[in-house]
């Protein structure tokens, strides 16, 4: 059993979240559900300002971007790395200043790049395009956009190939060896700022070794910039650290992040005698195992496999679907029952790919038992959808031993919203 002393525990059979009973919580909110222990988000972003004091922490709020998390996170002093109009919004409404927050994106939008000057943000840019395009709105509104080259340094960060950003076959940020060529075009142009760099190599990082080599490359970076006579403020270095899936499955730690690569990064910046600020954007390590997806079983088939259908899908947890991502499960109801069996979870929508967790040994699984899946915090609900007209899920914020309705959950009239029918139609 997962037990973690201050967020997941098992009393009289059934599993605790934050210290209440994730079986009553589906009798009183309905299933499925998420549930998110707020105390374990605090500390989780707490842990990573320890290891790095001298850090700006930048949520990547499409980790999570409910706008609970993120106002928890803007009262614990977080900034925030946003990828759309939409995550900027949400952020500022949050309670994040507009000083601490990096627009980041590899196709951003003339209303989203307006926005980002609108709000006074700094913009990671992305492509030589997009310079001109940004520095082109700045002029006509008298801004001037302070701005940092996103870079594709080209380094294998050894995860899974669709989360991993930093290859040089990736669509995200300017080659590294154009870098200081679109440095020296921007230094010379009307209504842009370089102050800043940036970079994000993948997502699910479990070696140091990558990281060590990102800090060590950029780091050649910022010397050549600054013989440009450009005087960067900050290298703000993604993040992608891992987090441990599986049951006592070893993972770094921010502690062991800290320990890889401050070194590094103050050698490096002694050595050439430019000392930019450090920001770091974990998403995943602050959100993703703060969260619990509760599902009921609506059945159990004996079929190829035990199939044990319940009533939550990809459509509101695609990682599995997706990347072929382990989640741990469990039966809520029958936390501390021995394993009896092999079961495979599948959801509900009509994809023979709806697994949710495939031959897993569980005690005996029965209609109306609740499945729990572990560790959904970071892209569970921010992926979901309304697949084959299913409305999303309820959220859930445990604080304090008292449950807090997030989000409530969709009805059918939200499967309608924005949708007209045409006169003829009428």
């Amino acid at each position: 059993m997962f037990e973690i002393e201050g967020h997941l525990g098992v009393r009289d059979n059934h599993l605790f979240i934050g210290g209440v009973d994730a079986v009553d919580l589906v009798g009183e909110y309905g299933s499925p559900l998420f549930v998110t222990n707020e105390e374990r988000l605090r500390e989780n972003y707490r842990r990573y300002q320890r290891a790095f004091p001298d850090t700006d922490v930048y949520y990547a709020a499409k980790a999570n971007g409910n706008l609970t998390i993120l106002r928890i996170l803007a009262e614990e002093g977080a900034g925030a790395d946003v990828f759309s109009g939409g995550e900027l919004y949400m952020a500022l409404l949050a309670g994040i200043s507009s000083d601490r927050i990096l627009f980041n994106g590899n196709s951003k939008t003339d209303q989203e790049l307006r926005y980002a000057l609108q709000t006074g943000v700094r913009v990671s840019v992305d492509s030589l395009d997009e310079l001109k395009t940004l520095a082109s709105f700045a002029r006509e509104t008298g801004k001037v956009a302070e701005i940092a080259f996103r870079v594709n340094p080209d380094i294998s960060p050894k995860t899974h190939p669709k989360i991993a950003t930093g290859l040089s076959t990736s669509k995200f940020g300017i080659p590294y060896t154009q870098v200081i060529e679109a440095y020296d075009t921007a230094k010379r142009i009307e209504g842009v700022k370089p102050v800043g760099i940036h970079c994000h190599i993948g997502s699910q990082i479990i070696e140091l070794t990558p990281f060590v080599e990102t800090v060590n490359r950029m780091m050649d970076l910022v010397e050549q910039i600054d013989r440009l006579g450009v005087k960067l403020e900050f290298l703000d270095l993604g993040s992608g650290l891992g987090i441990p899936y599986k049951k006592d499955e070893h993972v770094p730690t921010p502690e062991d992040l800290a320990d890889a690569i401050l070194p590094v990064w103050s050698e490096r910046s002694d050595a050439i005698g430019v000392h930019p600020r450090m920001i770091l954007e974990p998403g995943r390590y602050i959100t993703g195992d703060t969260t619990v997806l509760l599902t009921r079983v609506n059945l159990v088939k004996e079929a190829h496999k035990r199939f044990v259908g319940v009533d939550a899908g990809f459509n509101l947890m695609i990682r599995q679907a997706m990347y072929g991502a382990y989640h741990h499960v469990l039966v809520a109801n029958k936390a501390d029952l021995p394993p009896m069996g092999l079961y495979t979870i599948a959801g509900p929508i009509c994809e023979s790919g709806d697994i949710l967790a495939h031959d897993r040994e569980l005690p005996p699984v029965e209609k109306d038992d609740i499945i729990a899946v572990l560790d959904v915090g970071a892209y569970g609900f921010s992926m979901s959808s309304q697949y084959n007209g299913r409305p999303r899920a309820a959220e859930i914020l445990i604080s304090h031993g008292r449950p807090y309705v997030i989000r409530e959950h969709e009805t059918v009239c939200d499967l309608l919203a924005k949708q007209t029918l045409p006169p003829h139609l009428l």
